[in-house]
């Protein structure tokens, strides 16, 4: 009888691993949004708020060009006469004034300079927003796909064990077996379910920011679809380090809005000089009744003299500025370099740990378990060997998920530190 209800078992066993993964699909299958990468990055470039809020700085630092290209209103004034003693008709005595004042130094174009370097450091800025959240909803991507398969792993053991422990208490009540196998069981699944549950939470906190980034409904759960060929992926080693440094150098935004920081402190002390030099201000005057006769026309001209305020202290702040600029260049030129030969490192490291595993690894695993199943139902090992073998398949298929999903995440690493696409194109 113990005989009929192994075998018994074994068979429910057998069907729970081939439905679990059913389960969890149709668990998750109502409002489920499939989607590739690159379907992916099609959303997140039409809809991610951040980026279209980014992209409004571009144009009010164009409106800025407008501004800086504008000449300064001519003043002009105008008085009447009211009443003056001992004046007969003094309500006749009109005066007119109008001024213009002429910017001197090319403080005008220097300004026009700026803010047309102000339009580029925007657009860097954006770019290198742009490179940062690609890197994110990438990252997600792969993340979500790869915890994903790794939660199919747990769905079949925690039903197959539910199952088990069910036909366990059955059998402990007709006194087939000891209560140490029944709490031995419950104790492998109320451990499963614990980790299960940590990885949907994990799941879950990745599926917010993704959903986030291609705006799309809070409700909706995302399902990446991929293509899993490690035989087509592009290998760390088929890019020279040199070439990805080379394109980290021109195609990193961060670096070059630190590079064009530069220049604006260099245009900023020009036009801090230039203010130095004070502008005038030339006026044309018309008095009905003027002191000298009537309908006087005069014309002046208007300048402060620099005799206190040369500007001293801008053009300091100004030369301070270029040294500060010159040094966060170094300083981020130095990160550049780090950041590529770290990931290159890393990513090097993964490719030979991946290269070391057998191919066939994960399919010789899933016939092993099966067969331990075979020898549990002849009663050829007993039930804590059986649990351990169960424990250990779980164990290397999470870590070879893990190891895919960090292989994957290494590639897109070195695209971010080099600003360039050059792995994972799907």
């Amino acid at each position: 009888m113990h005989l009929k209800f192994v075998i018994v078992l074994f068979l429910i066993q057998l069907r729970c691993i081939a439905v679990g993964s059913c389960a969890y699909a149709q668990d998750l299958r109502s409002d489920t949004l499939k989607l590739g990468i690159k379907d992916a990055e099609k959303a997140f470039l039409q809809n991610n708020l951040t980026l279209l809020a980014q992209h409004y700085n571009i144009d009010n630092a164009s409106a800025q060009v407008i501004t800086a290209k504008l000449f300064a209103n001519p003043d002009f004034s105008f008085s009447n006469g009211v009443y003056a003693s001992q004046v007969p008709h003094a309500y006749n005595e009109q005066t007119y004034s109008i001024s213009q004042v002429i910017s001197t130094a090319g403080k005008r174009n220097k300004n026009i300079q700026l803010a047309q370097l102000g339009v580029e450091q925007a657009k860097y800025q954006f770019f290198d927003l742009l490179r940062t959240l690609k890197f994110t909803l990438r990252n997600d991507f792969y993340t979500i796909y790869f915890q994903e398969q790794s939660a199919k792993v747990y769905t079949e053991e925690i039903a197959s064990l539910s199952k088990t422990l069910v036909a366990f208490k059955e059998q402990y009540a007709k006194g087939n077996i000891a209560q140490k196998e029944v709490l031995r069981i419950q104790s492998q699944l109320y451990a499963l379910q614990s980790e299960y549950n940590d990885l949907l939470l994990n799941i879950d906190t990745t599926q917010s920011e993704f959903k986030l980034l291609i705006k799309t409904i809070p409700s909706t759960y995302i399902t990446p679809v991929m293509q899993v060929d490690s035989s087509q992926m592009q290998t760390v080693e088929s890019v020279p380090y040199q070439k990805l440094l080379d394109s980290a150098y021109v195609n990193r935004y961060d670096l070059r809005y630190a590079k064009s920081a530069i220049t604006y402190s260099d245009l900023n002390l020009k036009l801090q000089k230039a203010t130095a030099v004070p502008d005038f201000s030339l006026a044309l005057n018309y008095d009905k009744l003027g002191a000298y006769g009537q309908n006087f026309l005069g014309a002046g001209i208007e300048f402060n003299l620099p005799f206190f305020n040369r500007n001293q202290g801008g053009i300091k702040q100004a030369r301070i500025a270029i040294d500060q600029s010159k040094t966060q260049f170094q300083n981020q030129q130095n990160q550049v370099e780090s950041d590529v030969a770290t990931n290159y490192t890393g990513a090097l490291r993964l490719q030979h740990l991946y290269s070391s595993f057998d191919p066939a690894f994960k399919q010789d695993f899933t016939h092993l378990i099966q067969e331990v199943f075979k020898n549990y139902q002849k009663r050829n090992i007993n039930l804590l060997e059986f649990l351990d073998f169960y424990d250990s398949y779980k164990t290397n298929i999470l870590q070879f998920n893990n190891i895919m999903l960090h292989k994957y995440t290494s590639l897109e690493q070195l695209n971010y530190v080099t600003g360039t696409p050059f792995f994972n194109q799907q």
